[in-house]
């Protein structure tokens, strides 16, 4: 059963975030040199079947037939603070990436509060085992796997990304093939990584963990989601992004800490100045000439990681 509060609370992000995602891709279509496959199933759950689907996005450029040449891979974890968001509202934002050369992998994830974590993390295990079970007709280049994850997908990705890389994490997430593909490279934008960061209480994080939590976020539980507590030296080379205005620009320092103590590579971007600031997750936004900045250097630096 759904707390009444817990639903009024998702129900009022779904509302707002999704009029906002409406308005920004008013005017998009789907570009003449890219080739979608769309609303395939990677997942069983046949209650929540419209949460278990994927896109594929390749540039034409790579052949009519996916088969014909192989594509470095781009998965797409969507933001949404754990309760909105799907791929639809992250397509266009996908076939753009696509076009600078990649296959992208964009899925939609099971959410709060209908679907308590680790579901999200569930979904994510089974669309890279997708991946590499079909890598042949969609033509995934399997050693050259990268992710990009905005807001709470980007909290999502580096627990994953962690539980794939710390054995000793991993044991809280069984259903985890370590033997899977290999993260070459992460990108985390405007992340949310720490939920009881005192700095930050005007945000509701401690209303959302309790929605996303299965015990409403004990001391136990907010440790199993601090993104940041949990990274090693074998956590994938990472690209964190923030800008001036984003609201939880703080806490990309939080990552770059922990990355920086394991020593692991990355580099950090914060776009935007304080006279021309930017806002959350502005990289999707296809109007802004930052946003291709953005993508562009994202993109690069999966580039240099190719094996």
């Amino acid at each position: 059963m759904i707390k009444l509060e817990h639903r009024i609370e998702a129900d009022k992000i779904r509302k707002q975030f999704s009029e906002g995602d409406a308005k920004r891709d008013a005017d998009q279509k789907t570009p003449d040199d890219v080739i979608r496959f769309d609303d395939i199933i990677y997942g069983d759950d046949k209650e929540f079947r419209k949460w278990q689907l994927l896109d594929v996005y390749r540039p034409k450029s790579a052949g009519q037939s996916p088969a014909l040449v192989k594509l470095p891979v781009i998965v797409i974890v969507h933001g949404g603070a754990w309760v909105y968001g799907d791929k639809d509202v992250y397509q266009f934002y996908g076939m753009r990436l696509a076009r600078r050369g990649f296959a992208v992998v964009n899925y939609s994830y099971r959410l709060a509060p209908e679907k308590k974590f680790p579901s999200s993390m569930q979904d994510t295990e089974k669309v890279f085992r997708w991946i590499s079970d079909n890598a042949e007709q969609y033509g995934f280049d399997t050693q050259n796997v990268f992710a990009v994850g905005d807001s709470a997908g980007a909290h999502l990705l580096a627990l994953y990304a962690s539980a794939l890389s710390n054995a000793e994490y991993a044991k809280n997430f069984p259903f985890i093939s370590r033997k899977n593909l290999t993260l070459r490279g992460i990108a985390l934008n405007c992340g949310k990584y720490k939920m009881d960061d005192e700095r930050e209480k005007e945000l509701q994080t401690d209303l959302l963990v309790e929605i996303l939590m299965p015990k409403g976020g004990t001391a136990e539980e907010l440790n199993l989601i601090d993104a940041s507590a949990h990274v090693t030296k074998d956590f994938p080379p990472s690209f964190v992004m923030t800008c001036r205005g984003d609201f939880l620009v703080q806490q990309a320092p939080l990552i770059m800490n922990a990355l920086k103590t394991a020593g692991v590579p990355y580099e950090y971007r914060c776009y935007g100045t304080d006279e021309k600031p930017l806002w959350h997750v502005f990289h999707c936004d296809p109007h802004l000439p930052e946003a291709d900045i953005c993508n562009d250097e994202e993109c690069n630096f999966f580039k240099k990681l190719m094996g």
